[in-house]
């Protein structure tokens, strides 16, 4: 058997009930996750325009779209629900996919279980099942997939989003492989967008490639069977030098499984997780000294090498831009005492005391062996003050297994991310369906509560 015979076999024929209860409470816990996050950024530019965008072809019969009182086929409603779930970069992450795995699976899973009306335990295994997907092709194509300039969310993204459309509508084996083949013609994604509406289109277009390319295998589409072995495959294509073999990584299928090992890493702060260990050393600074943005003279983030990479922008002008700006993340921290979704407007960023803050922060590199990420090493911080010089190493990244947001903190988020969409007891009614997800014997019981009054 190849590894991509081995690979879709998994996805198809591997039994719910083999999957560990774990294995399906971390699924569970993504699509709650997701769906606050997405409910939250509805009315982002990237979120409203894609959502009347695809309203121009829905139907009364198609499935929801999060939030919102229109409705669309599948695929248009994974697109639309997968850009709401990145517009805020408010979604978790996966270290060995180096990208969010949620934004393009969860969209998927749910449209496709929606449109099949799918039980929740199906949901959710076919989200563990494509979550595996992700971290195996993530390992395959490398740090130097990203390095170059793709965003992995988008290109594996996509390879994961078709393994999930597939499991729900019930491919085989054979025809996974010719959606993963035609998926891999339209893989796309570049890191030069971040800062702009384009990233979270990224996670929409995964989604939707990944209904997409499901449907048309089952409808007997062509495309290459062998798109990850032979002379011009997609490893040759998209890899990097530091990629693993494939078949190598196939041998950890079904015997340790990612969302336990590394796990998924949740959000505390809707801005780029490169940003996240510097904010968690300097809130502990603040806390621990009694300092405020006054006894601020000068800030110094240390970030090993590619650790930094997505935080493109020095000096943004706008809420989005200033996701990806360790300057902005460190100055509005200092001033505002926390970060949250009101944080990242246009108007928020061009305070005249942030931009002045905004100038006493400084990046430098860490000079280290191995390639890095913003989930992935560690960060050092120094507060100048006139109180003295105070520095830390981050070592563990807020949100990860390691250190964890709470059950409690996880509802929370969902509930402050939710109740502007759906009202204070819609927004419950929801967020605890969804925690029952196993239980639910139709998914379209439950996006019923998903959906506008």
């Amino acid at each position: 058997m190849t590894p991509i015979q081995f690979l879709a076999d998994f996805v198809t024929a591997t039994p719910t009930a083999a999957i560990p209860d774990a294995t399906l409470a971390v699924a569970r816990l993504t699509v709650v996750d997701t769906v606050g996050c997405a409910l939250a950024g509805l009315d982002e530019p990237a979120a409203r325009i894609s959502a009347d965008w695809v309203s121009k072809t829905a139907g009364v019969d198609g499935v929801t779209l999060w939030g919102r009182m229109q409705r669309a086929r599948a695929a248009d409603a994974a697109f639309a629900n997968g850009i709401a779930s990145h517009a805020l970069d408010f979604d978790d992450s996966l270290p060995a996919l180096r990208g969010h795995p949620s934004a393009t699976l969860v969209p998927t899973a749910l449209a496709v279980g929606e449109s099949v009306d799918a039980s929740g335990r199906e949901v959710l295994a076919a989200l563990a099942l494509g979550l595996e997907v992700l971290g195996t092709l993530g390992q395959a194509v490398g740090n130097g997939h990203y390095l170059r300039g793709w965003h992995t969310t988008a290109t594996v993204g996509a390879m994961g989003a078709t393994a999930v459309a597939a499991r729900l509508y019930g491919l085989s084996a054979e025809q996974l492989a010719i959606a993963w083949g035609l998926a891999a013609s339209q893989v796309s994604g570049l890191v030069g967008n971040f800062g702009t509406m384009t990233k979270p289109f990224h996670a929409g277009h995964a989604a939707r490639t990944g209904v997409e390319s499901a449907e048309l295998a089952k409808l007997g589409f062509t495309a290459s069977a062998n798109i990850f072995e032979g002379k011009e495959n997609f490893f040759r294509t998209y890899g990097g030098e530091d990629g693993k073999p494939l078949a190598d990584m196939l041998q950890r299928l079904g015997r340790t499984w990612y969302g336990q090992d590394p796990g998924i890493y949740v959000k505390r702060w809707p801005c780029c997780y490169c940003s996240h260990r510097a904010i968690g050393g300097v809130m502990q600074l603040v806390a621990e000294h009694c300092l405020t943005a006054d006894d601020v003279e000068s800030v110094e983030v240390g970030f090993l090498p590619g650790s930094d990479n997505a935080l493109i922008s020095e000096d943004p002008k706008s809420g989005l831009e200033g996701k990806f700006s360790i300057e902005y993340a460190m100055a509005a921290l200092l001033l505002d005492g926390d970060l949250n979704v009101a944080s990242f407007t246009d108007e928020q960023v061009n305070r005249p005391a942030v931009r002045a803050l905004m100038k006493k922060v400084r990046r430098y590199r860490i000079e280290a062996p191995g390639v890095y990420s913003g989930i992935v090493g560690f960060t050092d911080v120094t507060l100048g003050t006139r109180l003295g010089r105070f520095t830390r190493r981050i070592e563990i990244t807020p949100g990860s297994p390691q250190w964890p947001m709470t059950k409690l903190d996880q509802e929370a988020k969902f509930d402050s991310n939710a109740r502007g969409a759906l009202g204070e007891a819609r927004a419950r009614a929801l967020r605890d369906c969804l925690l029952g997800l196993e239980q639910q014997g139709s998914m379209r019981n439950a996006m019923a509560l998903a959906a506008s009054n």
